[in-house]
This record gives structure tokens, C-alpha cells and sequence, in this order.
């Protein structure tokens, strides 16, 4: 279900405090139906899965789920499947069409090791939880952390292949939930702001700010990562047990403050110029709002930085 930009900017102009509330309180109420689901569903299995394309908000959601499973009484432990990904090895790799490493492959990942680890933790057994070092692209086991699940304990695993066939698929029991910014922004019947867009402009701002990765970067990888998408995510979501929506009303008139000067810094070269330019002007539409009004545990401050939650 689209928003409607008139909706949208007569509410910031009226009360853009309360506006801003109301969304954040929508997206709680998305938690806490999820976390009921996931209740209802703890005797059969401790895993939860959490999927969703880049840009989705996995992280923030899932530390979401975990405060609300504690504040219910569950002890809830988040795993990134990032720490799961195989040392990489550049002979043998996955490659995308044009030879280069697909990084958005699941081959990637050590998909034994999951089975293992889902299958152990379900018995109450002890596991290693392993990390992975990106800027050595190998993982090490020694700074891997033990766990243990006891009783009305849940550990939820979120990556963007959770709900592939040969990660959920060896475990049916499991809770699985999907998460993206699926809506659209319309004006009347006119499309304004499409929610990939909502997904890129999150991704290129978080990379800009806290990876050293430039906007012409983000953009030049984004073509690939949504071949990913559409190859090992979106065949995979209809598996989910609960399906909703990462986006927030609010959120591209918030990004307008952050995201229009760096996009419209990227030279005129380059070679997604024409989207680039379709998605500028877009911005134009939308009224703008002081990024200090967003609440410290908003999903966006995953992206904008500033937030109340740890991201390692």
C-alpha cells in the first residue's frame, strides 16, 4: 500500500514531532506482532530467521525483536550471519557474469556450519559463533564467542540469505520473517519515490558516513546487488512466516538533508546518471525536517547514524 506525499508533507508541516511518533509507533506495532508470532512458535523451534535485501533495516529490526522478547521475559541473543561466511578463497569463488567475485552469492556462506549450529543450539548444546574479518576476508574462529541456548532462550540469526533453501530449508521449525521497504510514495496516482529507492538512498549514506565507501561507489555496486536480490533473496521471501514493511513515512524527508548533496556531487560521467537524476529530483517533492527530530532508536538512525543501539 503506497503513502500519499500530500499525507505526508500536511502532517510535517502541522505537527512533524507527532508525525514523526506515530510512524515510529506503527513500526512497533510490526515488532510486536512478530515477536508475538515468534512466541507462539518457541516450542517448536529457539531459531529465529530474519531476511531481507540490502538496505532493509535487518539489524535495527532484529535488536527490536531482541528488546522486545527481553522486555516479555525471553533471553534473546542476535547473531549477524555476516560471522558465517567462509574465508575466501579467489580461485574457487562464485563469479557474476563479468568475472568478478558475486559477493551477493550464498555459496559464501558455510552452510554446514549454520546446519550444525541451529541443529546444536535446538538440543541446548554449546556452539562457537565465529567472526568473520572483512578487512582480511577470512574468518576467525579464535575470536569467536561460545553460546548456549536454556530454556525460554531465542538466538536470532539475521543475514540476507536466512531464508535460503539451503538455510531455513534443513530447518522448517525455525521462525522465519522477511523485512523490506516495500512501499511507494504516490502523489494521487503519480509515483514520486519508488521504495528501492528508499533502500539505495538508505545504503549510500550509511556508506558514506560510516564505511568510506563514496555515493559513485555505492552506485556502481548497486546494479549487483540487486541481481542478488532477485536471484537468491526474492525467490526465497514467500517462505517467510511473517512478511512487513521496513519503511518509514517520514524517512525520505529526512534523507532529503543527507542524500541530495552527496548525490548530486556524483559527476555527470557516470554511467547511472539518468537514475541518478530521476531520483534528485525527486527529493524536490517532499518537505524537508530537521534529522534531530528522529527518535534515537528510530530504524533510520541505523542508517543516519546518532541511535540508542550498538552496531558492530
Amino acid at each position: 500500500m503506497p503513502y500519499q506525499l500530500n499525507e505526508i508533507n500536511d502532517k510535517l508541516r502541522k505537527d512533524p514531532v507527532a508525525f514523526l511518533a506515530e510512524c515510529d509507533a506503527h513500526y512497533q506495532q510490526r515488532i510486536n506482532t512478530a515477536v508475538d508470532a515468534i512466541l507462539a512458535r518457541m516450542k517448536d523451534s529457539p531459531i529465529v530467521l530474519l531476511s531481507g535485501p540490502s538496505g532493509s533495516g535487518k539489524t535495527t529490526t532484529a535488536l527490536k525483536l531482541e528488546q522486545e522478547l527481553e522486555r516479555r521475559g525471553v533471553n534473546t541473543h542476535t547473531i549477524s550471519m555476516d560471522n558465517y561466511f567462509k574465508t575466501l578463497n579467489r580461485k574457487t569463488a562464485p563469479r557474476t557474469p563479468e568475472g568478478d567475485i558475486d559477493y551477493e552469492s550464498p555459496r559464501l556462506l558455510d552452510m554446514d556450519l549454520l546446519d550444525e549450529t541451529f541443529t546444536k543450539l535446538s538440543r541446548g548444546e554449546w556452539v562457537v559463533v565465529p567472526k568473520f574479518e572483512f578487512a582480511r576476508q577470512m574468518r576467525n574462529d579464535s575470536r569467536g564467542s561460545l553460546l548456549k541456548l536454556d530454556q525460554n532462550e531465542i538466538a536470532i540469526f539475521e543475514g540476507i540469505h536466512a531464508l535460503n533453501d539451503d538455510i531455513a530449508g534443513r530447518h522448517p521449525e525455525a521462525t522465519k520473517l522477511y523485512i523490506s521497504a516495500r512501499s511507494n510514495v504516490n502523489d494521487g496516482a503519480a509515483l514520486r519515490f519508488k521504495g528501492t529507492w528508499m533502500r539505495l538512498t538508505r545504503r549510500a549514506v550509511r556508506d558514506y558516513s560510516f564505511r568510506g565507501t563514496g555515493v559513485a561507489d555505492t552506485l556502481e555496486m548497486w546494479a549487483n546487488v540487486r541481481r542478488g536480490e532477485k536471484l537468491y533473496i526474492s525467490p526465497f521471501k514467500n517462505k517467510a512466516d511473517i512478511i512487513f514493511d521496513s519503511s518509514l513515512p517520514y524517512e525520505v524527508s529526512v534523507m532529503k538533508h543527507y542524500a541530495l548533496p552527496l548525490l548530486e556531487a556524483v559527476p555527470e560521467e557516470n554511467v547511472r546518471r539518468e537514475e541518478l537524476l530521476e531520483l534528485i529530483d525527486a527529493f524536490q517533492f517532499f518537505q524537508p525536517i530537521d534529522p534531530e527530530l528522529v527518535d534515537k532508536s528510530s530504524l533510520l538512525r541505523e542508517f543516519i547514524g546518532g541511535g540508542s543501539y550498538h552496531y558492530t
